[in-house]
């Protein structure tokens, strides 16, 4: 069987047999992956744990016709450790794997963006310097920006005009002027507005001198935003606490 390396992040495992595990993965190079270690369950697995969630890993893999076979992996980052410590860390993280997995649509469709998304957010979560909940909401909005979702803050998302615009509907992709508002749209403080675009863009001075009540408002909208693209919810989103 052919061999190739690549670096991957585990977004998810799950039993196979008597002591495997199929590993679905998000590699660097050969976008969602789905594998196989074998006898990863028993104790004296040589891959130990460097294939549960959250682990960046250096992998050789073995081609296979429907899954391929994982037989070398060294860890490059150990992000389980650190998001596993805190409640907090550790659920917004699994909404970011569920979300990479869910973006990266094709099995073996190179989705290198999202990957480099991934291991930068999953990097912040782990260093403690930022809010877990500002990180994910950066995250969720700069993920579906590289699927083709952007979201607009400042100009209307179905005429153009430059804003600032009062109305926001996750279903036409961002802000409204008065004259394009469709029914149900929300209507958000400015404050909120400008906290999303900074988000987006990685302001994290901006982000960091908003109050309570205007997070809260912006991660509902980037939930609600989200959970529309994604056209069902995640079910790791009910865990985080909004």
């Amino acid at each position: 069987m052919p061999l190739y390396r690549d670096e991957a992040i585990v977004l998810r495992t799950h039993k196979l047999g008597e002591a495997d595990r199929i590993i679905t993965l998000l590699t660097r190079h050969h976008g969602r992956v789905r594998a196989v270690a074998k006898g990863v369950r028993r104790t004296t697995s040589k891959f130990g744990s460097r294939l549960e969630p959250f682990t960046h890993v250096d992998l050789q893999l073995a081609e296979g016709r429907n899954l391929d076979t994982i037989t070398q992996a060294e860890t490059l980052d150990p992000f389980a450790a650190g998001v596993g410590l805190d409640y907090e860390r550790y659920t917004a993280g699994t909404v970011m794997l569920e979300t990479a997995e869910r973006l990266a649509t094709e099995e073996r469709e190179p989705s290198l963006q999202q990957f480099l998304l991934l291991v930068g957010g999953l990097r912040a979560m782990v260093s403690g310097d930022r809010g877990p909940g500002q990180v994910l909401d950066s995250y969720l909005l700069r993920s579906l920006s590289v699927a083709g979702y952007a979201p607009s803050f400042h100009h209307c998302a179905r005429c153009g005009v430059e804003g600032p615009h009062r109305w926001f509907n996750h279903a036409m992709g961002g802000v409204l002027c008065a004259t394009c508002r469709v029914p149900g749209s929300a209507s958000p403080a400015q404050a909120t507005l400008e906290l999303l675009g900074s988000l987006l863009a990685g302001d994290w001075p901006a982000v960091a001198a908003a109050d309570a009540r205007t997070r809260k408002e912006a991660s509902g909208l980037v939930a609600a935003y989200l959970h529309w693209h994604l056209e069902r919810g995640l079910r790791s989103m009910e865990h985080v606490e909004r």
